[in-house]
């Protein structure tokens, strides 16, 4: 083999096993080179694995001023080069720090939270349309009685009588599910 040219040429022209022969041939020695920039072999074969997912797919030009190898080797390290400058911005968490973020954010109150929800607007369904327009209205975007009174057509006398009526129909159902919603 000449350094993978001829093999590279192949594969330009559409042999599919030429590519196999140039991973075969300089697999090992790129993840070593890659390896002395990373300083972890598991990245490094990754970036090799890149660098040669990126010769089957762009089809980057070889011009022949240096070697196969040479050329090779000079996209996987301006390849390596970009991925540690990328990562340097956003530095790695290491995954035992990752319990405290969790332990920060607690994942079963908002579940819970979301779930409530779910079943809060479900009840709000299955009550009158009139009911469940003044509740969404007063709890939900937050009108005052005197403003929902405006966007109904209604007096604030009917809208307090409507949302007593309202809030007790959805505590009734929400009480067929085993559900307490504290805002009512």
């Amino acid at each position: 083999m000449d350094n993978g040219a001829s093999s590279y040429l192949r594969f330009l022209q559409g042999d599919k096993d030429a590519i196999v022969e140039i991973v075969s041939e300089y697999n090992d020695g790129l993840v070593l080179f890659l390896n002395s920039f990373i300083g972890n072999i598991c990245l490094a074969e990754e970036m090799a694995e890149d660098v040669f997912c990126d010769l089957l797919i762009e089809k980057p030009k070889f011009n022949g001023k240096s070697s196969f190898k040479t050329w090779l080797y000079a996209i996987a390290r301006y390849k390596t080069l970009h991925f540690l400058k990328k990562r340097a911005k956003a530095p790695e968490v290491p995954i035992d720090e990752l319990y405290t973020v969790s332990d920060e954010v607690d994942i079963v109150r908002n579940h819970v939270k979301n779930e409530q929800k779910i079943q809060l607007h479900t009840a709000l369904k299955r009550i009158s349309p009139e009911y469940s327009q003044v509740l969404y209205l007063i709890f939900f975007e937050e009108f005052s009685n005197s403003e929902t009174a405006n966007i109904l057509k209604k007096s604030n006398r009917q809208i307090e009588n409507l949302l007593y009526r309202a809030k007790k129909a959805l505590r009734s159902e929400l009480e067929k599910e085993g559900f307490v919603y504290e805002k009512l």
